[in-house]
């Protein structure tokens, strides 16, 4: 058990830390893998690493938008 999870939270704060959304990035993982369960190449494993740009947009936490001014205290 204790193996398992850390497996998972490994997987869950390498997702935050690419900034996925580390629900949104396992649901789309667990849709995924199972479509590939027969083949026998498994170069479709590049697609699913949290680091890849061919992740659907989904996944993604939203870019912050980086124009907004910040106010200064007075």
């Amino acid at each position: 058990g204790a193996k398992s999870s850390a497996i998972i939270y490994s997987i869950a704060e390498t997702a935050k830390a690419n900034n996925l959304r580390p629900y949104e990035y396992f649901e789309y993982l667990l849709t995924e893998i199972p479509k590939h369960m027969d083949d026998t190449d498994r170069s479709f494993c590049e697609d699913l690493l949290p680091w890849s740009p061919n992740l659907p947009e989904h996944c993604r936490k939203p870019e912050k938008n980086s124009n907004k001014s910040i106010s200064e205290p007075s």
